[in-house]
């Protein structure tokens, strides 16, 4: 019999989902518009989501999905249909939504393997107003969104786990088994906001990271705050920032597989020089991770994260990047995100900034954001602006 997580377990789940994660903390609020993209698969979460919803006087916008549709669309669709952008229904939708949840899960995690690549990148270049709307609004402080996961007996094969060993890593991350999750994510935030005020208060100028085939140079540039426990992402266990693009220099080798757009690719490798990958390599999709770097501006660092082991309650490999980049285990992770930026890493009022204001400060704006993630041991090494330089992580964890 298939396992499936009881009624109390989701209950908690999408209490920590609508009543903390959204609004940066303080959950939704009477009247506000969330929507809730779940796959049919995941439909027992989505009944919990709904009821967290309406129990806070909110109203939800169902987004319910089919399973195993996507590779039909891509092998009978030809190019105006791959590239097509329902502009007013995508304009409408971003302007009455509050808040967005949305549920990774899967029933084939290798649905589009061998669908041509191009054609993959064809529909998300086509997302790109889309995003702007969205990203506009949540830099306006009128949106927000997050991020979790209901597992499958798909993800769990693919990872050599039973289901019920892959929801356990999910529970466990997410604090279900206490009597109040949420309470327990606001007191993991207030340690993660130690280290990161600690961080901010560093004049940095950049960071070196030397790992196994690792030698890599990431330039903070002016302006920029580290992130983390925003409840963007549950769960989330990560201090992130975004870079200035510019001063990314070197070479970092990938040690997680990485599914994406419904394929897989494994040992990952990035080569940057001015700024630009150069070189990328992998043992498997690297059509898929080239294709990927070629769409505008992807080929451009939007984020550097470092997890803390001492944080993270994620042990195994998940197969899926949410879980993937918050991993702990012995080296904690490093990871990068090729592609957009995140606009609430600048110091000030994002609103308020122009589009050559966000070039000229070197945040990377781009259709694509892919996390990619490497678990080897590590040491990163900050270099100030006077002149001095300090190990801020080594052998996963922080040292501040």
């Amino acid at each position: 019999m298939s396992y499936q997580p009881s009624d109390e377990i989701l209950e908690k789940y999408a209490d920590v989902m609508i009543n903390f994660a959204l609004n940066g903390g303080e959950g939704v609020k009477p009247g506000e518009v969330v929507q809730l993209r779940v796959s049919e698969v995941a439909k027992p979460f989505l009944i919990s989501l709904r009821r967290a919803v309406l129990k806070a006087g909110a109203h939800p916008l169902i987004f319910f999905t089919p399973d195993n549709m996507m590779r039909e669309h891509y092998e009978l669709a030809n190019q105006d249909q791959l590239s097509f952008f329902p502009e007013k229904y995508l304009k409408g939708l971003v302007d009455q939504i509050d808040h967005t949840v949305a549920i990774l899960s899967e029933t084939d995690k290798k649905e589009l393997d061998g669908i041509d690549s191009k054609k993959i990148m064809a529909g998300q270049k086509a997302l790109k107003p889309y995003m702007d709307w969205r990203r506009e609004k949540e830099n306006a402080g009128k949106y927000t969104w997050t991020l979790a996961m209901y597992g499958t007996q798909a993800m769990a094969d693919e990872v050599g786990m039973s289901l019920e060993e892959y929801w356990e890593q999910i529970i466990e991350a997410c604090y279900l088994k206490e009597d109040k999750p949420a309470e327990k994510w606001k007191e993991l935030y207030g340690r993660l906001y130690e280290i990161k005020d600690k961080l901010d208060a560093m004049p940095i100028e950049k960071l070196h990271i030397e790992a196994a085939d690792t030698d890599l140079w990431i330039k903070l540039g002016e302006n920029r705050k580290w992130l983390g426990g925003s409840g963007r992402n549950i769960p989330s266990f990560e201090l992130f920032v975004s870079p200035d693009w510019r001063g990314t220099e070197g070479r970092i080798r990938f040690t997680e597989p990485l599914y994406r757009y419904g394929a897989l690719i494994k040992d990952a490798y990035l080569e940057f020089k001015d700024g630009c990958v150069v070189k990328a390599t992998a043992s498997k999709g690297e059509d898929l991770l080239r294709e990927m770097i070629a769409v505008e501006n992807a080929d451009k660092v939007g984020e550097f994260s470092l997890t803390d082991r001492r944080f993270s309650r994620i042990t195994k490999f998940m197969g899926e990047t949410l879980y993937d980049e918050n991993v702990g285990g012995q080296n904690g992770n490093t990871h990068i995100a090729v592609g957009a930026a995140y606009r609430d890493s600048y110091t000030g009022d994002p609103s308020s900034v122009s589009e050559s204001k966000w070039m000229e400060m070197g945040f990377n704006n781009s259709v694509v954001h892919t996390d990619i993630v490497a678990t080897s041991n590590r040491v990163v090494t900050a270099y100030l602006r006077d002149g001095g330089q300090q190990v801020i992580y080594r052998d996963g964890q922080f040292t501040l």
